[in-house]
């Protein structure tokens, strides 16, 4: 009966997000046919007031990712001289979420890469995960959608910003709705994201859907790594070191280049 019940309220939940999606704004910037990778938008996750993660000692998850991005960035200009980067941050500044993949959109990027820590109660979990938008398969996966898309939280005004559409980053029901939003670049995002997966040095927990904020109306293929789990002191140490960070960026890289080959039909 319990199952039951569950069941019914999960089918109305669907029905209540289909007649939402009726009144969502629709997306700013139109679908286009990306055969090329010229531009590629990188993205630290958090930044500012928004520390994101925290490990013990006190590594913070916005500190990992900038270091991060800024060895991925200059990795992609040495030697894909082809391929302009853009950043959302090169500082330790706040950015609203809807202003990333905004930012992203504008410039017209042909991918978009957020790059992020994990973090998890149970301080034996470990590994990287890579994740594309799409509808979140198990309570796993809607979990760390829900932690990263509670950077929402910082923006004093995101309750009544029509860019997020009433968005409550509390209620299953509203990650549903933007888990379906977007799917238009679903199966380029899921080759990067598998290729980005096959690079990674730390146990692999796969390539994975879920609803994120940061990916919603993205406008090319798009996904968010999740570099490792700041909470298990094995990933800590290995995300906190110039080592593991140059490695998770050449990880990276390979993953973008193989890509871009295939993208491109380029051996």
């Amino acid at each position: 009966m319990e199952t039951q019940k569950r069941n019914i309220h999960f089918t109305t939940s669907v029905i209540v997000v289909a007649i939402l999606m009726c009144f969502m704004p629709s997306a700013k910037f139109p679908h286009r046919q990306i055969d090329k990778v010229s531009r590629i938008v990188l993205d630290a996750g958090h930044g500012g007031s928004d520390g994101g993660a925290e490990g013990v000692g006190g590594t913070l998850e916005k500190n990992v990712t900038l270091d991060v991005v800024r060895k991925l960035g200059k990795l992609i200009n040495d030697e894909l001289p082809d391929v302009e980067v853009l950043y959302t941050r090169t500082t330790d500044k706040s950015l609203k979420l809807w202003e990333r993949p905004d930012f992203a959109n504008r410039n017209e990027a042909d991918l978009f890469i957020s790059v992020h820590c994990n973090a998890n109660k149970n301080n034996r979990a470990h590994g990287s995960e890579t994740y594309f938008m799409g509808l979140h398969k198990n309570d796993g996966n809607l979990k760390v959608a829900k932690r990263e898309n509670s950077a929402i939280t910082y923006e004093n005004d995101y309750k009544n910003n029509d860019r997020y559409g009433g968005f409550d980053p509390n209620s299953p029901e509203s990650h549903i709705i933007f888990s379906l939003v977007q799917n238009a670049y679903l199966n380029q995002s899921l080759r990067l994201a598998s290729y980005v997966e096959s690079e990674s040095k730390l146990k692999s927990r796969g390539v994975k859907q879920a609803g994120f904020l940061v990916l919603w109306k993205t406008s090319m293929p798009a996904i968010l790594v999740e570099t490792g789990f700041i909470t298990n002191q094995e990933d800590r140490n290995y995300l906190a070191s110039e080592r593991g960070q140059d490695t998770i960026a050449q990880g990276i890289l390979k993953a973008v280049k193989n890509y871009k080959s295939f993208i491109e039909k380029t051996d």
